[in-house]
């Protein structure tokens, strides 16, 4: 929708995710990031850590229950979704105003870290899902990994490069 702000957030988690369902069956995985930015002081010339944002997020139904599979406390993560601002009246009666993040995309930050990524099929109406491995990488060089039968190779991929670095010409 036109008018929505969408906004991007690299942190950290602070909790593990949390994932619960709907009456009607929808999961929901329910998540908080701190985001805190370095800056850098020019008096004490040393970098400080700026004012932490905490943001709670939530993935819904088949991202929810892949958020919940992959992710835990302390996760670096790039998190993309529609800010939402709600209104409601705490256990004292007084009324509150919050921002959470309705999140569309979610993944770990490779900064610091490595990820397997395990491709994922199933039906959303139940849960249940199953794991594919993933499919062998079409962008590998010949000296590398031989084709499996009946499947043609690139037209780039059959000259042979250098497996120790990077060759002098682009393969293409």
């Amino acid at each position: 929708m036109s008018g929505e702000t969408v906004i991007t957030v690299v942190g950290n988690l602070v909790d593990d995710p949390e994932l619960r369902y709907t009456p009607s069956g929808a999961a929901v995985a329910a998540f908080r990031v701190a985001s805190t930015p370095r800056v850098f002081d020019k008096t004490a010339n040393e970098w400080k850590d700026g004012d932490s944002l905490f943001l709670t997020c939530s993935a819904w139904r088949q991202l929810g229950e892949n958020v919940a599979a992959s992710l835990a406390r302390g996760s670096r993560v790039i998190v993309q979704g529609r800010l939402k601002q709600r209104s409601y009246e705490d256990r004292e009666g007084v009324k509150r105003t919050v921002v959470e993040l309705d999140v569309e995309e979610v993944g770990p930050s490779l900064l610091r870290a490595t990820a397997a990524v395990t491709k994922t099929t199933g039906n959303a109406n139940n849960g249940q899902q199953q794991r594919q491995q993933p499919a062998a990488d079409q962008w590998t060089t010949s000296t590398q990994q031989r084709p499996a039968q009946g499947h043609q190779q690139p037209q780039y991929a059959q000259q042979q490069y250098p497996t120790n670095g990077y060759g002098d010409e682009p393969p293409y």
